[in-house]
């Protein structure tokens, strides 16, 4: 049998190779490297017809199999090969890919018409013509894109062309192309295509690829008459109800692991788009646009940059998977960014230069897109809704602008910028009316963002209409998007340009450190609408209460404007705010003001969930930071609105308990005095309430309680955890078995959790033995603190959530309680069995989350404080407890904060003699201890 012909070796030629693809298709299309190092036709028709000679049948068929098997792989080897050498020549790439499966689908047809099931005399019904639809008919293919094929018979399937078509189909699928294929009548083409727009819209990008030609000029012809040329407004409306329902499903554009194809300002907006210029106006390119005056030369340019970058990273992520994907994960993102040739800098990691590059263009498609509809409507191809229709009412509007199509205009381009200063009346007067803006002021302002000079953004006057776009209409993150998304806003303040579409590569932040801040603004807003005033109790009522909103405005503005530098970012902010400040009219109190809030943004965050604020000094300490009440208000709702602006999921009710019982307590001691956080005074307290609430309680029980534990017990549990406690111990000491381990849960939903509580006979290493159990059970750790009484026992509270954030369902309590039992008796050894279940999962492993381990002795009064800020996994709290165990140190407590990927779990400990560690060798010696545990669990969660 003749060898087939070997695949030629790759070598990228200097510029893209332009070919036809078929004779009978002149259509010129551009490749990444010369055709015939993707497929060799002649050579390949040249060996079926020699295998031919001596081969027939299934035997035959194999042969073409393995001929085209050989040349698929090698053409995408080829392909992929010059696509690394230019990763950005994303047309020159499909089309390759393109022009590679034509190949391959004309050779399996040629093969079944010529060799295996000839026919020499065909009648008029033994016609065939292939055509491409869907993407692979627009000529638009990813490494792993479907092939959509359409089988067009004249009348109904012969059994020739039935032989025909199935041997096309199992050649295609022995190559393992993902093919999706109908056959149909031109008659069941148009039938289809009125009943379905899916089918309609796949009709609408045919493309002929061989067999007859006459007859696919037929379907063109009918596809024009018949269905094209009919129900334009209902196909509009379909494809932008698709477009909006996905946009639902996949979610905003600032995502960050956006759906490259699906997603907001993805591939399939710009593709709908087409669709219905297609439909509407019959082009063939979308340069056509341009022409017909639905965009203009610089509009298309955006919208060709946009397409290629897109495409680009489509195919890389293909590439990079080894499979179709459309989901850029986090991992993806990495290795997406290498390809693209996107390197780190001191300042910031290349992947986070190349999420910041995708997002910005996402944004343009959605601003080219919304440019295209609202030429739609003007056409009155986009039908207005109908209650617009119905109750329009027609706004007045300030002179200079005027209303077309329900949207603010711009009356006079000339007059309009010859005063700089309308660039912002613009949007003043679309929060005022509530009006969208025209997409044409839009385009104007866009073009003009050169006259935003140092001048401008000194006037006195600009700077007033600014603060009243945030201060004055209820609604400023409307004009801020907009403005954003225009550069208006990057404009105005340059240092805001920076951080538009960066993106903070973490598991933490769920937007782009713009839409970050606008969601931040969005937050307070509706805060000062009423909106959150069940969420939200004390920050409403701070609110209406009253406090400087100019200065909270501005914090929140600038609160991230520093990141993305080498510096500290609030630092950078804070720096900054002081130069912005005297620009935006601020007096000089107001401007330190404004300069603290940004520099010291993150403090109450930080104090609330990595600190014990049980403890007098934590609060003793922010209240000497903060100072006046004034203040502290100012930073409750700047802490509120950020935490609730990184992510729809970020803000619950435990971070709500932390920030109002801080806020409470560091109030009373700036109004009181900072001896009301005395340990004495609180301890007193403690014991009344535990008193009150055990009222059937005999004296002397009461009072053996209230003795045997020591202060730090008092002040650190709320008088419910008192009562447990109190209870479970009577039990204990009513026990006769010294080994007895109590275990109680309750639901906590006032923070989210359940609180499991833990009573047993003290001896050392029982607060790792406890982590481990918890962590075995799969219950994240949010709390813990643990007391020894003066008689022997140790009681421990864990606060402890699910997978999902939430606390344990009620009914799994009883069995959570079994099986953690089981452990801490020692049936289950947690170190072997961790080893399963703390595992890092392969999206999580493309973060750099390096490890830092700090001693703080002026934090508490009576402990060491031990901050361990690393990567979260599992069994994390289990090791590094169980190796202060071994070094014999006493945990008091422990704060774990979680930030995606990353935690802060700090501890409150004492040495074995109960000091705190002021040794610097021991210090070291512990850091080290506790670094090799990190390493090891970390090397054991990666294999």
């Amino acid at each position: 049998m003749t060898q087939p012909p070997k695949a030629l070796p790759a070598q990228a030629s200097d510029a893209p190779t332009t070919v036809q693809a078929d004779p009978e298709t002149p259509q010129q299309v551009p490749l990444i490297l010369a055709p015939e190092l993707i497929f060799d036709v002649k050579a390949a028709e040249a060996f079926i017809a020699t295998q031919a000679e001596t081969l027939s049948g299934g035997d035959l068929r194999q042969a073409v199999v393995g001929l085209l098997r050989d040349n698929n792989k090698a053409g995408r080897a080829a392909i992929a090969e010059a696509f690394a050498a230019a990763p950005f020549a994303a047309r020159e790439l499909t089309q390759s890919y393109t022009y590679l499966t034509d190949c391959l689908v004309r050779t399996a047809f040629h093969a079944a018409t010529r060799h295996l099931h000839p026919n020499g005399s065909p009648t008029q019904a033994e016609r065939i013509a292939v055509m491409a639809v869907g993407g692979y008919g627009r000529g638009e293919m990813a490494p792993f894109s479907d092939v959509d094929l359409l089988f067009l018979t004249p009348y109904k399937i012969t059994a020739w062309a039935e032989s025909v078509i199935e041997t096309s189909l199992y050649i295609l699928w022995d190559l393992r192309l993902k093919v999706g294929h109908s056959s149909r009548t031109i008659r069941d083409c148009i039938r289809l295509g009125k009943e379905d727009f899916t089918i309609r819209t796949a009709m609408l990008e045919h493309r002929f690829l061989t067999g007859d030609a006459p007859l696919a000029q037929e379907l063109e012809d009918k596809l024009n008459t018949d269905l094209f040329a009919h129900n334009a407004r209902e196909f509009v409306a379909a494809k932008l109800a698709e477009r909006d329902s996905r946009h639902l499903k996949q979610g905003e554009r600032y995502m960050v692991e956006p759906n490259v194809k699906e997603g907001k300002g993805g591939l399939r907006d710009l593709q709908s788009l087409f669709w219905i210029a297609k439909y509407l106006y019959r082009v063939q390119d979308a340069e056509e646009l341009v022409s017909l005056g639905l965009f203009s030369s610089d509009e298309f340019e955006e919208f060709t940059k946009a397409e290629s970058f897109l495409w680009a990273v489509r195919s890389h992520l293909h590439l990079s998977a080894g499979r179709a994907t459309e989901q850029l994960s986090f991992d993806q993102q990495v290795e997406v960014a290498s390809r693209m040739g996107f390197k780190d800098t001191a300042a910031r990691r290349g992947v986070e230069v190349f999420m910041q590059e995708y997002f910005r263009h996402a944004t343009r498609v959605g601003d080219v897109t919304r440019i295209f509809l609202t030429k739609l409507e003007a056409s009155q191809q986009k039908e207005e809704p109908l209650l617009d229709r119905i109750f329009r009412r027609r706004p007045k509007v300030k002179p200079g602008f005027v209303v077309v199509h329900n949207r603010l205009q711009i009356e006079d381009p000339e007059t309009f910028l010859e005063d700089r200063l309308n660039f912002l009346r613009l949007f003043q007067e679309g929060l005022r009316t509530g009006m969208l803006i025209h997409p044409d002021a839009m385009r104007l302002v866009a073009a003009n963002l050169h006259l935003i000079d140092d001048e401008m953004r000194q006037d006195k006057e600009a700077n007033r209409i600014f603060l009243d776009l945030m201060l004055k209409h209820g609604n400023p993150e409307r004009a801020l998007r907009r403005m954003n998304e225009l550069g208006v806003l990057g404009a105005f303040v340059p240092e805001f340009e920076q951080i538009v579409a960066m993106m903070q590569f973490n598991m933490y932040h769920f937007y782009t450190v713009d839409e970050h801040t606008i969601q931040v603004i969005s937050n307070y807003a509706a805060i000062e609408r009423g909106e959150l005033e069940g969420e939200l109790p004390l920050s409403s009522e701070i609110l209406r209460k009253g406090l400087n909103r100019r200065v909270l405005f501005l914090a929140m503005l600038l609160h991230d404007i520093g990141k993305g530098r080498e510096e500290d970012h609030s630092i950078v902010g804070a720096r900054i705010a002081r130069k912005l400040g005297p620009r935006f009219g601020l007096n000089k109190a107001d401007c330190e003001t404004l300069e603290w809030l940004v520099r010291y943004h993150l403090l109450m965050s930080d104090m609330a969930q990595k600190r014990d604020i049980a403890d007098p000094r934590t609060v003793r300490d922010f209240a000497k930071a903060v100072k006046t009440v004034k203040r502290l208000d100012l930073l409750l709702l700047l802490t509120v609105c950020d935490i609730r602006g990184v992510g729809p999921n970020t803000w619950n009710n435990w971070k709500a308990v932390l920030l109002r019982a801080l806020y409470g307590q560091t109030r009373k001691a700036l109004e009181g005095g900072m001896e009301a956080l005395s340990r004495e005074t609180r301890g007193h307290e403690a014991k009344t309430k535990l008193r009150a609430a055990l009222p059937d309680w005999p004296k002397a029980a009461l009072k053996r309680e209230t003795n045997r534990h020591y202060p730090p017990y008092w002040q650190g549990l709320h008088v419910t955890a008192h009562v447990d406690f109190a209870v479970m111990l009577r039990e204990l000491q009513d026990s006769d078995d010294p080994g007895t381990i109590l275990i109680r849960m309750f639901p906590d939903e006032d923070r989210d959790a359940t609180r499991a509580c833990f009573a047993m006979v003290d001896h050392p290493g029982i607060f790792a033995r406890v982590a481990g159990a918890l962590a075995l059970v799969g219950a994240n750790v949010v709390d813990a603190r643990s007391y020894t009484t003066k008689d022997g026992y140790v009681t421990d509270a864990f606060w402890i959530q699910d997978a999902d954030g939430s606390p344990f369902e009620a009914s799994r309590l009883r069995r959570l309680e079994q099986m953690i039992n089981k452990i801490l008796k020692g049936e289950v050894v947690a170190t072997e069995a961790l080893k399963d279940r703390d595992k890092i999962k392969k999206r999580e492993r493309a973060f750099n989350v390096p490890t830092h381990i700090t001693f703080d002795n002026e934090g508490s009064e009576i402990y060491t404080i031990i901050e361990v800020d690393t990567r979260d996994r599992a069994g994390l709290l289990y090791d590094l407890a169980r190796t202060l165990a071994h070094m014999n140190v006493y945990i008091a407590n422990a704060v774990i904060a979680t930030y995606g990927e990353q935690v802060v779990d700090t501890f409150y400990v004492k040495d074995m003699f109960g000091l705190k560690y002021y040794s610097e060798s021991k210090q070291r010696t512990l850091k080290k201890k506790l670094m090799e545990a990190i390493k090891e669990g970390a090397k054991r969660a990666e294999t």
